[in-house]
């Protein structure tokens, strides 16, 4: 085997590997035939700045994690480096890889700066950020940009109870960086067998304290909002708008279809859950956004434009519930909204997820929008929020 000494090596790779230059790379940039750009340096020279819109993969992981990125061996490549070295050795063992388009930037991304191009300075998780979510950064679909989205993100979860409890605490554990909470009831004895946010020392006291207590232990990252109040119609609006997401966990009609009303209202979307002895059921109601390429899908009132008569649907609270169930169907809305986060993978808009814990078996139904629908139907009646205290024999709370 001949030994080549580093300048025949980098002769070797230029004669195999096209090179290009900051300005045509700029060029291709802005005319809209961008390449996939991949900067190669190490994690500390990405940090001080890096060229808008290039994906980080150091040196080190690149053939392990391209094909993550370029799925397609005929994708339009350009790797750059620091000075253009490492970039090069690298375009090559991506040829060898089978990759048809890779180029080098030559000069670099000192190179780049010497051109006065513009530069993104990253925003970075902290080495103790790094060490939490290590095992979402390992992930494709998150890596440290997607765990960004979640610190950014702000979910409002209306309940601390048996749905809100599991949804919370995972939510918080993933990082989505704002949980505001909304309950006005107290911790009892009888929610313990199934709100695990909750526990003994905190009888009597209202749940969305001892929420706010538990998830600030399990992650200092997220600020939780306590909204020891009930939600009517006075303030509904007020306390959506502030967030991205709302999750459902109420197990009361004159909630349900006051927050999906608000929901549609203010173009939010809506993570819905119920749950009922042995079964649950989760779905998503989004107003759509087409900026994100996602259609309208149903609310609920397509499904059920008025809610029942007094007394025809027994609550949790007459029927019972085993207290595992909540904790299943609330971790499923904790998934669907970090989907909605990440804007990855397919949520349940226009399908209903229902499970059934006595045979172990999930179904999912197709659900459609309702042109007659009253809230988001092509002629609504319904225009702003209704409170219905008397619903379902719910008296109202003072």
């Amino acid at each position: 085997m001949t030994r080549l000494n580093r300048d025949q090596l980098l002769a070797l790779a230029r004669s195999q590997v096209p090179e290009t230059t900051a300005r045509a790379l700029y060029q291709r940039l802005r005319n809209g035939t961008a390449p996939l750009v991949i900067d190669i340096r190490e994690r500390e020279e990405y940090e001080q700045g890096h060229i808008p819109g290039a994906i980080f993969i150091p040196r080190g992981f690149l053939e392990l994690r391209i094909e993550q990125h370029a799925y397609d061996p005929d994708t339009p490549i350009v790797l750059y480096c620091a000075g253009g070295v490492r970039s090069l050795l690298a375009a090559r063992n991506l040829r060898e890889m089978g990759y048809t388009q890779v180029e080098s930037l030559s000069g670099g991304f000192n190179g780049w700066l010497d051109a006065d191009y513009p530069i993104t300075v990253p925003r970075i998780l902290t080495p103790e950020q790094q060490a939490r979510y290590s095992r979402h950064l390992l992930l494709p679909d998150v890596g440290e940009e997607g765990q960004i989205k979640l610190l950014d993100a702000k979910v409002l979860l209306i309940g601390a109870g048996g749905l809100g409890s599991p949804a919370a605490l995972y939510l918080a554990a993933a990082g989505v960086g704002t949980l505001g909470i909304v309950d006005y009831d107290t911790v009892d004895l009888s929610n313990l067998q199934r709100q695990v946010l909750h526990g003994e020392s905190w009888l009597g006291k209202p749940k969305v304290e001892s929420a706010a207590a538990r998830l600030r232990d399990l992650n200092p990252d997220v600020t939780v909002r306590p909204y020891n109040e009930p939600i009517t119609s006075a303030n509904a609006l007020e306390i959506i708008r502030d967030y991205d997401i709302v999750l459902n966990g109420s197990d009361n009609f004159p909630t349900r279809y006051l927050i999906n009303d608000a929901c549609h209202l203010l173009r939010k979307p809506l993570v819905d859950a119920s749950i009922f002895m042995f079964e649950g059921q989760v779905t998503v109601y989004h107003p759509g956004a087409p900026e994100e390429g996602i259609e309208a899908g149903p609310c609920y009132r397509c499904l059920y434009p008025d809610p029942p008569p007094p007394g025809e649907v027994p609550s949790c609270a007459e029927a019972g519930v085993l207290g595992v169930l909540p904790g299943i169907v609330g971790s499923i809305q904790a998934v669907e909204a970090i989907k909605l986060i990440l804007r990855k993978g397919q949520p349940l808009i226009g399908r209903m997820l229902m499970f059934d814990a006595m045979d172990m078996s999930f179904r999912t139904l197709t659900v459609r929008r309702n042109p007659a629908c009253p809230l988001c139907g092509e002629n609504p009646t319904v225009t702003q929020l209704i409170d219905y205290e008397q619903f379902c024999g719910m008296p109202a709370r003072e």
